[in-house]
Order: structure tokens, then C-alpha cells, then sequence
């Protein structure tokens, strides 16, 4: 059967659901097309025993405060999606053992941050002023870009934000050793590189700072009711603005007619549009779009090179977390304070989460959950892992990290656990999709970080009447931008559409 709209989104993750939402929003014809049952994608949850888990978000990042609402509150406030965010104070606690190790935790705020850095690095005052002013200028070098389409007067950006310049195309590492930091202090600072995927030594500074400064003022925004609650209130919005979402509805095929995608198919439907946007990663766009591809397009997704994926252990225990002491929400635990070493090394760095410690009825009364994500930057790990032996292993992993978590902070929750599930990338390629199972679409290291990304857009992939949005886009994988890239996409297929009908 056939269906024509002026918009066809495929995949109801973050990226798809916010693009949907805009696009039904400005009145044209929208459906959305997701071959599960439910929206969301990652950010989704599941229930073992009594317990619901989330899959794989834990915050969000520049969402800012209910008085003081940031980037991502300001979305889902102008898209009409009503959802309650909770801050966390605290940013991290960050444990390093062996030599020159710390235990630090340090306060969201631009107060609460200088003060719990300044607590364990004394002398660090000034780096931390050159630190923030060159974060504020940085927001409004991207406000200024943004305000000139993209196409800044070269004066302007010299004279008032010579600093972003200098310092956006340069490595975090060589930004914090500039800025006059002690190897302490930007080892500290650098801890959320895990949520970008790369070292410090190779990740862009813009990237992270841009990140640093969103978790800085207001805290990690966590949503109360978990990513079903962001999922399901964006997707509401598109029903109310007379849009269509059709679940358990997979898309084989990209529609091609003379080189321009038109539409897609499903085993039995086939759906026409003006534009269709993507938040499927290329790599499969193009295996669904046989013959049509074109060899720039090949190159260009085979010289990416797949972003990291994650073994999740989840446990659901018997008490609540007063019992075990488990003050914090977030822990990061490394061997070595090198982000460099913490990404070759066995067991380098793993990321702990509580979220009762954030949202204490987050779990039935007298009982706690506790995420522990290890990042997978190799896929060789599993070389040896077969259908016979993948139970062992996923037990064998999660004993490893659960032990090795106990031993560095003293919580015992082995004996407390009464649900666990683990998941690997294989259960995210078998869930989602992806390809080797990545959660980060494609890795921001080299020529491909987001400096390179965001001033060679015309050298991205460029299909006609197709756009991409997600984390594989141009701005790089988290929860927030995913969300924006959706909206980025849609206000330009809004606009394409509107020019044509003028």
C-alpha cells in the first residue's frame, strides 16, 4: 500500500522523535516510522523483577535549572513536551588508585566547581578565571556563528572571540595546559572524556568544553521518571500537532528516483515524501539503499571509524543505599589517571551509577539500583566470546567489575543483588542496529572531530531529499545534541519544503 507525506522520519530514537516533533509542528504531514514498539531508541528503560532499569541514559547535559532553564530544558519547553528534570549537585566523584591516585568529587556551579577543585588543587584560582572565560566566550563565539548562518565577518571573530579560535581546534589537553593547569588538576577535569569517547591527547577542545560548561552550570538534568518519560512526552507532541507515528514498523529500503531519495519501504507498505531525515546511521542507509549509493558516500562512512560501544551490568539489590553507603550518583574508577592508558588498558576506566542517589524512589522502598557501564573501545575483546560461552562470559565480566568495585570503595553489593541483566554490544547491534553495537555512531578522533565536521559540512554526506540526524551526525554523540541535531534537521527540511512551495 502506498502513503504520501511531506516528511517521513525513520527511527524514533532521540534524534528522530525531536525532528518529528518539529517538523508536525510547523503543519506539514509528518510520520514517524520505528520498527519497535516503543520510542526512545537508547534512551529507553526495561523491568527485571521489580525493578526498571535504564538502558543507557543517566543525564543530560546543558539542561539547567527550572529558574534558570539551559539549552535542552528550552527545547523540550518549546516543543511542548512536559517533563520534569531533576539537577544533581554534584558533577562526579572520580577514583584513581595506584601511584599519584585521588578520590575527588567535585560540585556542579561555577562556585561549587572552583570551590571542590580548588579544595584538593590549591593554587589553581587563576587557570580556573582563564577557564571560564574562555567557556563564556566560546557560547558566544557559537551564538554569533550561529546568528550569521554560519558565515561569520572574519573581523568580528579575530577581534572579539580570538580565544575560541585559538583555542577550538586544538586537543582538550594542550586548552588545560595552556590555560596553566597542574597535571593533577586537568587530569581531574578530564574525567568526562569517557562521554566523548576519545583521549584527551586526540578529542577536540570545542567538544568538550562545550560539555564541561553544560554540566558546570546546573548540574546533570535527570529525568524523574527515566528516558521513558523524555520518549514518550516527545513523542505525545507529535500526536498533538496531527503528526503519525507507526511502531513496529521497520523500513528495508531507501526509495531512489534519479538519484534523490523520495521515500522508503516496508515489507508491505511503501511511504512517499518531499524529504525524509534518517536517524539511522549511514552505514546502514546505505546497505538499504543497494545500487543508489554513490562511491564519495562509501568512502566517507568507510574511512569513519565506529565510535565506542558498552557492557552494561545492572543490579537491582535487597536494600536501599544507606545500607551499603552509596553516597554518590555518579563514580568514575581508573587505574591510571591517563586518559590515553585508561584507553588501552584492561579495566582502564568504568563509570558507576546510583540513581537512587539522585532520585531516591527510584526503586520499590528498601531497595537500589546500581549501573555499572564499562566502555568498549576494541571489539577484539569478544574474539574469543561464542554462542556456547556468552552466558559465562557476561557472568565472568560482571563478577570482574563488581569485585574490583567493591574492593576500591569498600561498598559490598555482591551479596545485596537481586536482579541482574548485563548487556553487550551485542545487544545493542541485535536491539538496534547499530553496526558492531556502537552507541556513539562514529568515533570524533583526527580528521574526523568536530572542528572538521562543523566547518567541511559541505563535504558530509549530501543524498537529496535525505538528512541524517542522531549521534553519528555531525555534532557528535550525547543525549543533548542527539536531541538538537533532530530539531537542526527538520528546521532545514522546513525550510527546503516551504522555498518550494513559494
Amino acid at each position: 500500500m502506498r502513503f504520501d507525506h511531506d516528511v517521513i522520519v525513520v527511527g524514533a530514537g532521540n534524534g528522530g522523535l525531536t525532528a518529528a516533533s518539529r517538523a508536525s509542528g510547523a503543519g506539514l504531514k509528518t510520520v514517524l516510522l520505528e520498527k519497535h514498539n516503543l520510542p526512545g531508541g537508547f534512551a529507553a528503560s526495561f523491568v527485571r523483577g521489580r525493578f526498571e532499569f535504564e538502558a543507557s541514559l543517566h543525564e543530560l547535559c546543558d539542561a539547567g535549572t527550572e529558574d534558570e532553564p539551559r539549552i535542552i530544558r528550552r527545547l523540550f519547553s518549546e516543543l511542548g513536551a512536559d517533563i520534569k528534570l531533576y539537577n544533581e549537585k554534584y558533577l562526579f566523584r572520580t577514583i584513581v588508585t595506584g601511584e599519584d591516585g585521588y578520590d575527588v568529587t567535585l560540585e556542579a556551579g561555577v562556585d561549587g566547581f572552583k570551590k571542590s577543585l580548588l579544595a584538593v588543587c590549591p593554587g589553581e584560582e587563576k587557570s580556573i578565571d582563564k577557564l571560564y572565560a574562555l567557556l563564556d566566550e566560546t557560547l558566544n563565539a557559537l551564538e554569533y556563528n550561529k546568528k550569521k548562518n554560519g558565515k561569520p565577518n572574519k573581523l568580528v571573530a579575530v577581534t572579539k572571540y580570538g580565544n575560541f579560535l585559538k583555542s577550538a581546534s586544538h586537543s582538550i589537553e594542550d586548552v588545560l595546559t595552556y590555560l596553566g593547569f597542574s597535571e593533577k588538576a586537568r587530569r581531574i577535569i578530564e574525567t568526562y572524556w569517557l562521554y566523548i569517547g576519545v583521549p584527551v591527547e586526540e578529542a577536540n577542545s570545542l567538544h568538550y568544553l562545550e560539555m564541561l560548561r553544560g554540566y558546570i552550570n546546573g548540574g546533570a538534568g535527570i529525568p524523574y521518571h527515566k528516558s521513558y518519560e523524555l520518549s514518550l512526552a516527545l513523542a505525545d507532541t507529535v500526536y498533538k500537532n496531527g503528526g503519525e507515528i507507526r511502531y513496529n514498523t521497520e523500513v528495508k529500503e531507501f526509495i531512489y528516483d534519479n538519484g534523490r531519495v523520495t521515500g522508503v519501504r516496508t515489507d508491505n507498505d511503501e511511504y512517499y515524501a518531499k524529504e525524509v531525515i534518517s536517524n539511522v546511521i549511514p552505514h546502514n542507509v546505505l546497505n538499504m539503499s543497494g545500487k543508489n549509493t554513490r562511491e564519495k558516500d562509501r568512502k566517507l562512512c568507510g574511512a569513519r571509524k565506529l565510535g565506542m560501544s558498552f557492557v552494561c551490568i545492572f543490579l537491582g539489590l535487597d536494600c536501599d543505599r544507606k545500607t551499603i553507603g552509596f553516597d554518590d550518583y555518579t563514580v568514575f574508577i581508573a587505574k591510571n589517571a591517563s586518559s590515553k592508558r585508561q584507553y588501552e588498558d584492561d579495566m582502564g576506566i568504568y563509570v558507576v551509577n546510583c540513581l537512587n542517589s539522585a532520585v531516591p524512589d527510584a526503586t520499590p522502598a528498601g531497595t537500589c539500583s546500581v549501573v555499572i557501564t564499562v566502555p568498549v573501545f576494541r571489539p577484539d575483546i569478544f574474539d574469543n566470546v561464542t554462542a556456547e560461552n556468552y552466558k559465562k562470559f557476561k557472568s565472568d565480566f560482571a563478577k570482574k567489575y563488581i569485585e574490583d568495585f567493591e574492593a576500591v570503595t569498600g561498598i559490598g553489593v555482591l551479596s545485596h543483588v537481586e536482579e541482574i541483566s548485563v548487556s553487550t554490544p551485542a545487544t545493542n547491534a541485535r536491539y538496534f542496529g547499530s553496526p558492531e553495537g556502537t552507541a556513539y555512531g562514529y568515533e570524533m578522533s583526527g580528521w574526523d572531530n568536530l572542528m572538521s565536521r562543523t566547518l567541511n559540512k559541505e563535504n558530509e554526506l549530501d543524498i537529496p531529499g535525505l538528512s541524517f540526524c542522531g549521534g553519528h551526525g555531525p555534532s557528535g554523540p550525547g543525549f543533548g545534541v542527539t536531541y538538537l541535531s533532530g530539531v537542526d534537521a527538520a528546521d532545514a527540511v522546513i525550510k527546503r519544503i516551504k522555498e518550494g512551495a513559494q
